[in-house]
């Protein structure tokens, strides 16, 4: 339960008690509980998605609040990583300058760019899936999303000889992954083909993702587990889209 605690109130600004004693070894015990965090999350997209659909219907209104709601739920921690990573990966420098960028507490021109580029690609996906399907993308989204994390932590090295992310990495071990991947395949698969569809895509770009950052930069960090996450929820939401413009797609969903 400790750990589930700090995973939750580490990734979100859900908070549950004060953790005064906690340890490195303690975040990085709570890696194994990043998707059961997305799937509370999930829950949370899902019913407000209900809730402000019922009351105001499929308006540009409620498409903006439900790009919103994420980024208050996290504290936008994961688009802080996703903004540093921009920053650093895309600067043009060496390899050990871009860490040094990434680290940077301040954000530069190409990462507010990418973010405002990801929201109004986040907004317009979410504006065009099918009704029937906005709170299955939802719930799945940071589900998949916070495995796809997990899977980078577990799977690549990290790239810096210390750091918050180190920690995570080095006790990602097989019980990690399996219960993470478990979760995940327990509350994403029973949603149908696309969700399952969205779990695959999402997953396999998450993977390249890692593989091109690690050439890049000799490994993954704190800022780049967040990248991935971010821009994998993305994919699951385009996925979605696709689904919903398919011939037949929304019976997709339901076999």
């Amino acid at each position: 339960m400790k750990s589930f605690i700090t995973a939750l109130q580490f990734l979100t600004r859900i908070h549950l008690k004060n953790q005064m004693d906690l340890t490195a070894e303690d975040f990085g015990r709570s890696t194994k509980f990043f998707p059961l965090v997305g799937l509370i999350l999930g829950l949370i997209y899902m019913l407000a998605s209900w809730c402000l659909i019922a009351v105001f219907g499929w308006a540009n209104l409620v498409t903006t609040l439900l790009v919103i709601l994420p980024v208050l739920l996290t504290g936008g921690l994961m688009l802080d990583g996703f903004m540093d990573t921009v920053d650093g990966v895309f600067s043009g420098r060496e390899r050990e300058r871009q860490l040094e960028i990434m680290k940077d507490s301040r954000v530069g021109s190409f990462g507010v760019l990418a973010l405002v580029c990801l929201c109004l690609v986040n907004w317009s996906a979410l504006r065009d899936v099918k009704l029937v399907l906005i709170m299955t993308a939802l719930f799945v989204m940071p589900i998949i999303g916070r495995m796809a994390m997990v899977m980078a932590i577990a799977f690549f090295p990290y790239a810096r000889k210390e750091g918050m992310g180190k920690i995570f990495a080095e006790m990602a071990d097989r019980e990690t992954v399996l219960l993470a991947a478990a979760v995940t395949l327990v509350f994403v698969v029973p949603w149908g083909q696309a969700a399952i569809a969205a779990l695959l895509i999402g997953l396999g770009f998450a993977w390249l993702v890692a593989t091109w950052l690690t050439h890049k930069l000799g490994g993954l960090t704190g800022d780049t587990y967040g990248a991935i996450e971010t821009l994998t929820e993305t994919v699951v939401l385009l996925v979605f889209w696709v689904t919903s413009w398919l011939p037949g797609g929304l019976h997709i969903l339901w076999r």
